[in-house]
C-alpha cells in the first residue's frame, strides 16, 4: 500500500455545488481506498491504495466522483513522496512564514514547460511573483489588491488541468502524509 495526496478542482463553486467532506471520504471508501483522511472543505483527501498508475487512479476517483455527485471534477493525485519534494521545494519561505494563505501552487497533472510561466509574468502585480518548479507554478499574491489577476490567469485553457493549493493547506497534507497532527 502506498499513500496518495488527491486534489479535487472547484468543488465548492456556487450554490448547489458544493461537497461535504464526510460524503467525499464515503466515496473513497467505498472505492477501497484505505485510512482515509480529509482536510478542510475545499476538496483534499490523504488515503493509501495499491501502488499504481497515478493515471488510472485520477480516472477511478473522477469516474465515481461523477457517479455519486452527479458532475465531473477534475482530480489531481500525487503519490507520498511526490507531495512531500512538492512542499519541500517552495520557493517561497520567507513569504510563506509571513502569509502562507498567499504563496499557493498550482498543482498540475501535466509537468507544464518551464518557459510558460514567462507568460504570467504580465498578469503579475509589483508585489506578486510566479516560479515554475518541476513543472507546477507557485504563486506569491498580493496583500494589497483584493483579487489578483495573477490567479484567474493560471487557468486550465493556458495551462491544462491543474488546481491550486495555498502554502498553509500545502502544508498540512504534507504534516498529514508525514503522520503529523492528525
Amino acid at each position: 500500500m502506498q499513500t496518495y495526496v488527491a486534489l479535487l478542482y472547484s468543488i465548492i463553486l456556487g450554490e448547489g455545488r458544493r461537497v461535504v467532506m464526510a460524503d467525499l471520504k464515503s466515496m473513497a471508501e467505498e472505492l477501497g481506498l484505505k485510512n482515509v483522511r480529509s482536510l478542510v472543505a475545499t476538496g483534499n483527501l490523504v488515503f493509501e491504495a495499491r501502488t499504481g498508475e497515478i493515471s488510472k487512479l485520477e480516472q477511478r476517483l473522477e469516474q465515481t466522483f461523477e457517479k455519486t455527485f452527479g458532475r465531473h471534477v477534475d482530480i489531481i493525485v500525487r503519490g507520498a513522496e511526490d507531495w512531500l519534494k512538492l512542499a519541500a521545494s517552495n520557493p517561497f519561505p520567507g513569504e510563506s512564514a509571513e502569509a502562507g494563505d498567499q504563496v499557493a501552487v498550482r498543482v498540475m497533472r501535466e509537468r507544464v514547460p518551464a518557459d510558460a510561466v514567462e507568460a504570467l509574468q504580465v498578469h503579475a502585480g509589483v508585489d506578486e511573483k510566479v516560479l515554475w518548479v518541476n513543472g507546477d507554478i507557485w504563486l506569491v499574491f498580493s496583500r494589497e489588491r483584493p483579487s489578483s489577476r495573477l490567479l484567474a490567469a493560471a487557468n486550465h485553457k493556458r495551462f491544462g488541468v491543474g488546481t491550486s493549493r495555498n502554502w498553509n493547506t500545502v502544508r498540512r497534507l504534507a504534516e498529514i502524509v508525514r503522520g503529523i497532527g492528525e
